[in-house]
């Protein structure tokens, strides 16, 4: 029987490799969470846009640590011209995205998780695209906790949210589906 020793050490090799790999990239998209009042803002990120987008998205989760409802919207964004929550929404094999008028509710106790085909905020006419590594900034405003200045780590073009499986992010999930987005 030959000796398969060195098989195994680089083996050892390849896998300690692959592993360091996956936790290199998994840091490399770790953002920053923010507090302001009661509200905790957790992992939030951006998806990377084409060239020649116009829109983009940024996703994150809010949870209301506090004993009265509250109301996030996007004043403004160091990328686009418009910042806005908008929320996802099916209709007859369409899907529709619309800005949540008056801000979107935090209620006590509550945690919302903005994500692809969901409630995200909304860059709209981008100043240029959204790159890959790239950090874009956004200020939201609670009705009653305050402003926050978000910064949001630029994930690749139909990246999953940061520690879900590959597979499970894809840029319109629902295949063979229309996008409308109604500006209000």
């Amino acid at each position: 029987m030959p000796n398969c020793d060195w098989i195994n050490k680089l083996r050892t090799v390849i896998g300690a490799v692959a592993l360091s790999g996956g936790l290199i990239a998994s840091t490399n998209v770790r953002a920053a969470d923010y507090d302001v009042g009661p509200i905790h803002i957790a992992q939030p990120w951006a998806r990377a846009t084409p060239k020649g987008a116009s829109s983009g998205a940024g996703y994150m989760t809010i949870t209301n640590n506090g004993t009265t409802p509250d109301r996030v919207t996007c004043l403004s964004s160091d990328l686009s011209a418009q910042c806005q929550i908008h929320t996802m929404t099916m209709d007859n094999g369409v899907m529709k995205m619309r800005p949540v008028e008056g801000g979107l509710e935090v209620k006590p106790g509550e945690t919302l998780v903005l994500k692809p085909s969901s409630l995200h905020v909304m860059l709209v006419d981008l100043k240029h695209p959204l790159n890959k590594g790239d950090t874009v900034e956004a200020t939201l405003q609670f009705e009653k906790a305050g402003t926050v200045k978000v910064a949001f780590p630029v994930m690749a073009i139909g990246a999953a949210a940061p520690g879900a499986s590959a597979g499970s992010g894809t840029m319109m999930e629902g295949h063979g589906t229309t996008m409308q987005m109604n500006k209000h």
